[in-house]
Formats: structure tokens, sequence, C-alpha cells
């Protein structure tokens, strides 16, 4: 990511983006797909986000990611140079403007648990949802444009709370 970091105000078309990206992705590599969730901050109805729609794909196994990467590729996503993880595939689409980000991981991954558990908790707890924004504006001042920065920033933040909805889900 280039240029400054931005926490844009929550909007409510986001899930509709979504709801489009999920319809080609289905459409592009559907036979290979076991379940698609948005998630992120943009699935968090009211919580401030970078205006980045992130889509979670989730396959039989990750070796089903290289088969993914043309068909992906015909309807603008390209594979990161980098996974962010060894239990992910990262692929990225669009402008500044209209970003988008594709996770692909196993269904049983920790990866894919970990961030259902993160976004279903800020789901149903709006204080921790507000107190994740806050961080996330003040870390964006604080870190501008250095995404890498920012992003461990929020690590422990993110961890404590997928450890406090574990503890829920029992």
């Amino acid at each position: 990511m280039k240029g400054p970091i931005v926490i844009a105000d929550y909007d409510p078309r986001w899930p509709a983006i979504y709801e489009e990206e999920k319809t080609q992705i289905l459409q592009t590599i559907g036979d290979k797909v076991v379940a698609i969730e948005h998630v992120g901050s943009t699935a968090v109805s009211g919580l401030g986000a970078k205006p980045i729609i992130d889509i979670m794909v989730a396959v039989c196994h990750l070796d089903d990611a290289q088969a993914c990467v043309g068909p992906l590729k015909s309807i603008g996503y390209e594979h990161g140079l980098k996974d962010p993880t060894p239990e992910c595939r990262f692929f990225s689409k669009g402008p500044p403007e209209a970003h988008r980000h594709l996770h692909m991981a196993e269904l049983a991954s920790d990866f894919w648990q970990e961030q259902l558990l993160f976004r279903d908790f800020l789901r149903t707890h709006p204080d921790v949802a507000r107190q994740y924004c806050e961080l996330k504006k003040g870390l964006a001042s604080k870190h501008v444009s250095d995404i890498d920065a920012y992003t461990d920033a929020k690590t422990e933040f993110i961890k404590s709370v997928v450890a406090r909805a574990r503890a829920e889900v029992g």
C-alpha cells in the first residue's frame, strides 16, 4: 500500500461491494471454493476502516490456490509477491479507492478460524469495535505511510480479542 493510511468512516455500501465480488469470484473459481466470507473491518457494521474489502476464500487444500491464480487474474486479482502467513495465499485487486484483498486458506486452518472469531466478536461487542477503531486511527496518524508498522502495532489488540472470542465460544 502506497500513500497515507486512511481510516474512513463506515460505508454502508461495503457489504454490497463484497457481494458483487463474491459473485464474480464464485463464477470464476467456484469449483475450488468451500466457503467465502467478508472479513476485516469493512465487514463490521459501523466500524471505520481502510476502504479495502477483505474477502476470505476457503479451499480444500492450500495447493488449490495455484490453480486459481490464472482465473483470478482474469477478473483483476494479482497474486501477492509475499503471502502474509504460510496458511494463506494473498491476492489484491483494484486502485486504492476501490481496493480488494482476497485471502485464500483452508477451512480448518487457524488463519480461517481467527479471522472469523475476530470479525464476529467485533460484530457482537460494539464497545470493543469502537476501541479498535480508535486504535487504528491513532496508529494511522502515528505511522502515516508505514503499513507494516501500522499492521504490526495492531497485532496485540487483535490477539487479545481472538483470545476473548475463543473463551466466549468455549
